[in-house]
Parts: structure tokens; C-alpha cells; sequence
């Protein structure tokens, strides 16, 4: 064998050893695994916007992230979240993800009450509980980004665009997620003494809604839009939030106001929204700390996402005959149309 057949067969040799290295390489390496559990479904804005904002935060290209949707503001039963639920719990078992992400109250409870492993950590968004309601026992293992709404902004950007507000009404579903939101607002005339709310309105049926957001015309000066999931229809079924804006929008001539960006699309006057992506990234932050660093949960304060953007519907305002002045125009986001034109 001469030298430059020699000096071939070794640079083969090394091609071929390198080969065989990456190889057992590739085998030996995992994609990080991740299970998401969305509490709505996978079509929603706010869920586009936290899964969006996770991906950015975590900031891992290939990360395996596989959905389950609990779908629990279309289909609000029971039963049906539990079924959901379950397909969750035994994609758990059987494929035994690093990393379990959830969105939202009705995922979070429901791992509460069914998940009891410790050894798969977890990290949470758009929560709307406290810090102090998350359960202690779960802080070893989850952490997470607490949903706290921008209520005295949205209610300051309510004034700017129609300053004779004075009295409300608040509007909710019987969804126990608006506890605590509705527990944040109520000490709001004491760091706005000008507002006062005068009705407080749990509300089951869309017929009902009808009717109080009827009755407000002449009894309050605008409404907040918290809860409107679960109105049911003469069926017994959920009627689409989307339905339940257009039809405000078609019936009401007072100015309203929320706390999502969403909504804003489909009618409600202005917000001070309370940012999907923000929530996701800063959720996705906790978990790259956790898998890439090392970090555990428990050394991982839960906190809320800060940052909030004014959003206005000059549809609606123009709707309402209101005239909005050139530095609301050039503050805030302003979605031109509803929706249900595009």
C-alpha cells in the first residue's frame, strides 16, 4: 500500500469513525419533550397567543410539544373536560414528557384534583388565583404566570373615551375563575372614588344576559364584560362568546369595556388587555430555566405578567357616537372593523 493510498484509507477511516459517533449520538440524544394542556381550544387567540409566547420564551427550535384541549369554553360539561382530561393523563404514562405546560384555571384544576406525580415538573399560565391560593403542596414541582387583569387601566381608558362614566355593571358567568377577579375589582371606587358599581350580575342563561344588559340602558352609564362563556341557549348548550359580543354590539348603546385583547374584535369598546403572548413567553422562560438550567420549580417565583396594551374598536366607537381624540388614536391599538366583516 503506497502512502496516498495509506493517507485515503485513514481519511476514510476518520469519515466513517465520525459517522458511527454522530449516529450513536443522535440515538443516544432526546428531543425535549413537552405535553401542553390548553384549558379552551387550539383556534382561540388567547391560546395561539400564550402557545406563541411559550415557544419564544422556551426558546428550544425543536422541542416536542404535543396538545391536549380540555375545550372547556365551548364544551363546558362535566364530562366532556374529563374525557379530555383522562387523554391527558395517559399521554402522560405512556410517553412521559419532561415538561408539563397548562393554560388557564380549568386545566390547572383539574391537574390539581386528578394529577399526583411530583417528578414531572410543571409550569402554568393565565392563572387568575393569587399567588397565596396556589397549593403549597404543588410548589415543589409547578410554577407559573398569574393572570392579574389591568381593571383600574381599563377602567381609565373607559373614562378617557367617554368621561361622563359613572356607574357600572359588571357581567359574569358561574365559572369560579371569576372569583378572584371580581374580588380584585371591588375595592375599585375606593382608588377611583368618581366610579361607582352599582350592579353585580352572576348570569346563566343567554336569555337572562339579554335581559340585564337590557335593563342597564337606562339604569348605568357602561358595562364590564368579565364571564361570558357559559350562557346557555334553550338547548342547554354554550353559547359562543363571539355570538354573545355581536349581539351586544347590535343591542347596547352603553360604551364597555374588558380585560382581553380578543373581545376587542368582536365589539367590546376598549381594554387594557391583558397580553396572551406575555403571559406564554414569561411561562416559557420558567420552563427553559427548568430544562436547560437546572433551576427547580420551587426556586421559581410564581408572578404576574406586567405589561398591558390599550386596545379601542373605533367600529364601536363609531358605533356609539363617540368622537375618539388624536392621542387615544395614537396610544392604543385600534381594531377598525368587527370581525364578522373581514
Amino acid at each position: 500500500m503506497n502512502k496516498r493510498t495509506r493517507r485515503l484509507s485513514f481519511v476514510i477511516m476518520l469519515l466513517f469513525l465520525n459517522l458511527f459517533s454522530v449516529g450513536i449520538f443522535a440515538q443516544q440524544r432526546e428531543r425535549v419533550r413537552i405535553l401542553h394542556i390548553m384549558s379552551y381550544h387550539a383556534a382561540w387567540p388567547w391560546n395561539i397567543d400564550q402557545l406563541s409566547g411559550f415557544r419564544d420564551g422556551l426558546s428550544i427550535p425543536d422541542a416536542d410539544i404535543r396538545i391536549v384541549e380540555l375545550d372547556a369554553k365551548r364544551q363546558s360539561s362535566p364530562a366532556g373536560i374529563e374525557a379530555a382530561g383522562r387523554s391527558a393523563l395517559q399521554i402522560i404514562a405512556d410517553w412521559e414528557p419532561d415538561l408539563i405546560y397548562l393554560n388557564d384555571d380549568d386545566a390547572l384544576d383539574y391537574m390539581l384534583e386528578n394529577y399526583h406525580r411530583s417528578d414531572i415538573p410543571m409550569v402554568f399560565s393565565g392563572i387568575n388565583a393569587t399567588a397565596e391560593e396556589i397549593p403549597e403542596s404543588i410548589r415543589s414541582w409547578a410554577t407559573g404566570v398569574l393572570e392579574e387583569e389591568h381593571a383600574l387601566g381599563s377602567i381609565r381608558l373607559l373614562q378617557a373615551i367617554q368621561p361622563k362614566v359613572r356607574k357600572l355593571a359588571i357581567v359574569t358567568d358561574e365559572s369560579p375563575m371569576w372569583n378572584p377577579v371580581v374580588g380584585r375589582l371591588q375595592d375599585i371606587d375606593t382608588r377611583l372614588p368618581e366610579i361607582e358599581i352599582v350592579r353585580w350580575d352572576v348570569i346563566r342563561s343567554f336569555k337572562e344576559y339579554k335581559q340585564k344588559i337590557l335593563e342597564y340602558q337606562d339604569t348605568v352609564d357602561a358595562i364590564g364584560l368579565l364571564g361570558i362563556f357559559l350562557f346557555k341557549d334553550q338547548h342547554g348548550s354554550n353559547v359562543s362568546y363571539i355570538d354573545v359580543l355581536r349581539w351586544t354590539a347590535e343591542n347596547s348603546k352603553l360604551p364597555d369595556f374588558t380585560y382581553w385583547k380578543d373581545r376587542i374584535r368582536y365589539g367590546t369598546l376598549c381594554s387594557v388587555t391583558i397580553s396572551g403572548y406575555e403571559q406564554g413567553r414569561e411561562a416559557g422562560r420558567k420552563a427553559r430555566e427548568i430544562l436547560t438550567e437546572g433551576v427547580s420549580p420551587a426556586d421559581i417565583p410564581v408572578s404576574p405578567s406586567l405589561k398591558g396594551e390599550p386596545v379601542i374598536s373605533l367600529a364601536r366607537a363609531k358605533s356609539l357616537g363617540i368622537s375618539l381624540t388624536s392621542d387615544l388614536l395614537l396610544s392604543s391599538e385600534i381594531c377598525t372593523d368587527y370581525a364578522w366583516n373581514d
